[in-house]
């Protein structure tokens, strides 16, 4: 039986990249002291600032960005998969990308994704988030191999948006991705059962590493990092929103046989939607 030991390291970024560095990596080597080989962080590893002033001072392109370096040099000496789960790039012509980028045990990139949905909304607690005003959405969906598994790309707010996992796991993957900074008001609603749909209604793994807590820039996220298993049920979970990291097996024939017994994937037919004449009333 095919397994991966893997690992979601939870986080309070604040706004400084270089401390935010330092945490990442005590983390990441703990969970790699723990026999995980794939290790996620969380949305916005880098910094979390809301102050579009002070994240601009930060900003650097990928190949000068320090903690992507920092992540290769990592993950190049620990031997293991470390998916950075997203930190702010310099996009140029002013914009940004929210960026998940992938390295392999020899530190090289596997590969990359931009966060495609954002984040724009008014929430009741008079929190409101225009991420589209900052942020360059992504254009193309990843699925990369990882230490024997098909790896899905999602970040965040992507978890409210069925159609891309299922996509990602019509085209293989059997592991999803939703790294994420979830506000404590919607991650109290609703992160839990998002994060077990995602895995239910594909018959895949989830892993979702999370930042949590009252960070720096006033901001709160709710924590919580998951593992899920392609049954929706929750095999890892951090307690709370305290920085540190789960580890969980994944049995990968697993996916197999959730698929097998519920095999909606392949059940799927084409469909219309009829929403009838505009003003028309039923007979």
């Amino acid at each position: 039986m095919a397994e991966l030991v893997a690992a979601a390291v939870q986080m309070r970024s604040g706004v400084s990249p270089e401390a935010n560095i330092a945490v990442m990596t005590e983390l990441v080597r703990d969970a790699a002291s723990r026999g995980a080989r794939y290790v996620q962080t969380p949305e916005m590893t880098g910094a979390i600032q809301k102050d579009r002033a002070g994240l601009k001072r930060i900003l650097k392109t990928e190949a000068e960005d320090p903690v992507l370096r920092a992540a290769s040099d990592l993950a190049r000496e620990l031997g293991i998969c470390l998916h950075i789960g997203s930190t702010a790039i310099d996009a140029g012509d002013g914009m940004t990308a929210n960026r998940a980028v992938v390295f392999g045990p020899d530190g090289g990139v596997l590969g990359r994704y931009d966060k495609i949905h954002m984040f724009d909304v008014d929430l009741d607690n008079g929190e409101s988030w225009r991420e589209s005003a900052v942020y360059r959405p992504g254009e193309v969906a990843r699925i990369l191999d990882v230490e024997g598994a098909r790896l899905g790309l999602g970040i965040c707010y992507d978890i409210r948006f069925p159609q891309l996992f299922r996509d990602l796991a019509l085209a293989g993957a059997d592991i999803l991705s939703a790294p994420a900074a979830f506000t404590r008001q919607t991650g109290e609603a609703h992160w839990h059962v998002l994060q077990r749909a995602r895995a239910i209604e594909n018959g895949a793994f989830l892993i979702s590493a999370a930042q949590g807590g009252r960070h720096e820039d006033g901001r709160e996220t709710y924590g919580h990092s998951l593992i899920i298993d392609p049954w929706g049920r929750v095999i890892a979970e951090a307690d709370g929103d305290e920085p540190g990291v789960i580890v969980a097996t994944l049995a990968l024939d697993a996916v197999k046989a959730a698929r097998a017994k519920i095999p909606n994937l392949r059940n799927a037919r084409q469909y219309s939607v009829d929403a009838g004449a505009k003003g028309a009333h039923g007979a």
